[in-house]
């Protein structure tokens, strides 16, 4: 795993809302030193460029092509959810800013993470390779199918809402993988809901609930 470098330290404010916030973390969620060291050592704003106020709130992010980052909590609790190991091989579906992306590099061994929109894609890829990672690989293609060529996955984290657990997905995950996606319709509330592979099936826990887009197919057609 490589050092972040290149990274701005951020103004006043970005580092006492980063304090509050991992004190939070600590104390409400209970997120232990690596979850911590991981948010405390890639920097939120290099993410959300020309964003004023609290990078930490709870709330939502606009990004380009009309797709939202979700707040820093929810991204916690979905990388908790996911108990990434030190060793883990994880495939992301919906790469977005590359927040969650750089977290999880930090956090595992190796990411391959899957973008369907041109611009995020760049975006994402450039702003890791200035922050020094390069555990990192970035694929512009369809999420929907995952990516059969780098697995199997110990990790599976789709940030968009599915009718149904997508089989592509299931069958390239390993054996007691864990894959964690928002289930329900794709408008109104979905369950968020942590999957773990044992042998055939999948046993199930529901994490929380999250008003994500619907999964959508292919490449986009611009953006």
């Amino acid at each position: 795993m490589s050092e972040t470098r290149g990274a701005r330290p951020g103004t006043e404010a970005d580092r006492e809302q980063l304090a509050a916030f991992l004190l939070s973390m600590r104390s409400r969620l209970g997120a232990d030193g690596r979850m911590l060291s991981a948010l405390e050592t890639v920097p939120r704003r290099a993410f959300l460029p020309g964003v004023r106020g609290d990078l930490y709130a709870a709330q939502s992010f606009p990004l380009p092509c009309g797709e939202t980052m979700p707040s820093a909590e929810l991204t916690v609790r979905c990388l908790m959810a996911l108990k990434v190991q030190p060793d883990s091989r994880i495939l992301e579906i919906g790469t977005g800013s590359g927040y969650c992306s750089a977290l999880l590099a930090r956090l595992g061994a190796r990411v391959t993470t899957i973008e369907r929109y041109r611009t995020l894609y760049l975006d994402a890829s450039e702003r890791a390779k200035a922050l020094g990672f390069e555990n990192i690989t970035f694929i512009h293609d369809d999420g929907a199918r995952g990516h059969a060529e780098g697995g199997p996955y110990d990790r599976i984290i789709v940030h968009a809402a599915v009718p149904g657990v997508p089989k592509p997905l299931v069958e390239q995950l390993a054996s007691h993988g864990v894959l964690l996606c928002a289930v329900g319709p794709g408008s109104g509330m979905q369950r968020l809901v942590r999957h773990e592979k044992a042998g055939s099936r999948l046993e199930d826990a529901v994490v929380g609930t999250v008003w994500w887009q619907p999964l959508k197919a292919g490449r986009a057609a611009a953006l």
